[in-house]
């Protein structure tokens, strides 16, 4: 059974994955529970009314279009972002990012440790490649 949840877990989950240190900062997450053991998660933080942060981790087929629209409609809709911001050191979260619409904003160098840069990307809004899906006060996702 595959569900949607947003609990301390999926923070653990992407720290866990990605090294991130959280601290007493304030943040949201969304993340995939497949058979009651996440696969995949998101991190929102660093919230700046125009932006927000996103932290990604998981396997790829927790990535589905559902959950990413679930995504959209969280940074997009409900909080009114006008773009989210990543930053990762893993090839396919890169190529996963510039299909949904990022584009390569920069570099940061031993971003995860010695010798782990982090690509920097930003999505718009109006970049998305769900924009025009977008319902911004939708409490449910449809699947087509």
């Amino acid at each position: 059974m595959r569900e949607f949840v947003s609990d301390r877990r999926i923070a653990d989950f992407v720290c866990k994955r990605t090294g991130i240190v959280l601290g007493d900062e304030a943040f949201t997450t969304l993340g995939v529970v497949i058979d009651g053991n996440v696969t995949g998660g998101v991190v929102f933080n660093h919230f700046t009314g125009n932006d927000i942060h996103v932290t990604v981790a998981g396997e790829p087929k927790a990535f589905t279009p559902i959950f990413l629209h679930r995504v959209a409609l969280y940074v997009f809709g409900e909080l009114g972002c006008l773009r989210a911001s990543i930053t990762t050191e893993k090839p396919e979260v890169i190529e996963l990012a510039k299909r949904m619409g990022a584009k390569i904003e920069g570099c940061k160098r031993d971003q995860f440790g010695a010798g782990r840069d982090g690509t920097m990307l930003g999505i718009l809004r109006d970049d998305w490649f769900m924009t025009r899906r977008l319902r911004p006060n939708s409490t449910h996702v449809k699947e087509t």
